[in-house]
């Protein structure tokens, strides 16, 4: 199983169908786990998932319509009764404060967890840590939204052959990673001699929203984007005015913007056929598409 993975705990856009929950997925990304719009019935989809509690560092709500929110108060009583001992940190629109306020407390539990909450007042980092850095931009929806980003630093890939021909080993090359030069029986190895640059892996989250210039900025260059397509172009008018973007614009968006895997989501319940949705975002993206189902595992793809 990869390190970096999106499990997809829902995919349905208002109302939930008989084959699809109300949103949630969970970035699994090496030892944080980033848990992005939980919908109603979100506890029971991580139960299925095999997704425990304690695999949350993060809680990340891109506003506060039902179908993006409502799992919070069972998610959040279950960090206390399952006695999660590390901090999880809630990022929302500081404008739903009341709303996120209510969902923490919507029912009687006895809190033990440790949730800090941090709003988003706009776009900028929210927060760094060995994890990259996680951004936020203001997308355009009837009510405030924001879109999240992550980014990995760039960093440097040793090369095996290159240490052993300079006669480097074992804690050898953590001393050189440290100090950028290491002196090898009377000569200096510079750290640039065998290593390359590594780029850091990037992610992106896009709900909802009408097409705008921040989901471009979102999803610029990103290893996996996640993105609604609540809607097929027929009705690319209806979704102008509420808000939401097609399948059509989401593969655009991905190919503009140089994606490497695109994760298609938010289906409205008037579509039975999904694979509609995988042809209108093929006809601009030929790069890797998903069509998200419940339950499903997406790898971030390996690193270049």
């Amino acid at each position: 199983m990869s390190n970096r993975e999106l499990i997809v705990l829902g995919t349905a856009s208002q109302v939930p169908t008989r084959a699809r929950n109300h949103n949630g997925y969970l970035l699994r990304w090496d030892d944080q786990g980033f848990l992005f719009d939980p919908g109603e019935g979100t506890q029971r989809q991580m139960v299925h998932s095999g997704v425990p509690a304690s695999a949350i560092t993060r809680l990340c709500l891109t506003h506060f319509h039902g179908d993006h929110c409502l799992g919070v108060p069972g998610v959040v009583q279950r960090l206390s009764l399952d006695k999660v001992p590390h901090p999880v940190h809630a990022h929302y629109p500081a404008s739903g404060a009341a709303y996120f306020h209510r969902l923490r407390y919507a029912a009687a539990f006895h809190e033990t967890a440790d949730l800090r909450e941090e709003p988003i007042t706009g776009d900028g980092v929210l927060a760094t840590g060995s994890f990259g850095a996680l951004a936020a931009r203001r997308l355009a929806h009837p009510v405030e939204a924001y879109g999240y980003r992550l980014v990995e630093p760039d960093g440097l890939r040793m090369l095996p052959d290159k240490l052993a021909a300079a006669g480097i080993s074992g804690l050898q090359v953590r001393k050189l990673r440290r100090e950028g030069h290491l002196d090898v029986e009377g000569r200096r190895v510079e750290l640039a001699e065998v290593s390359v640059p590594r780029p850091g892996q990037k992610f992106a989250f896009v709900m909802d929203t009408g097409l705008c210039e921040n989901v471009f900025a979102l999803a610029k260059d990103v290893d996996l984007l996640v993105i609604e397509s609540t809607f097929l172009d027929t009705e690319a008018e209806l979704a102008a005015q509420v808000g939401h973007l097609t399948a059509g614009q989401a593969g655009l968006v991905a190919a503009e913007c140089g994606v490497r895997k695109l994760v298609l989501t938010h289906f409205s319940q008037r579509y039975p056929d999904l694979e509609l949705f995988r042809a209108e975002a093929a006809k601009h993206f030929d790069g890797e598409l998903v069509v998200a189902a419940d339950l499903d595992r997406i790898a971030v793809p390996p690193r270049r």
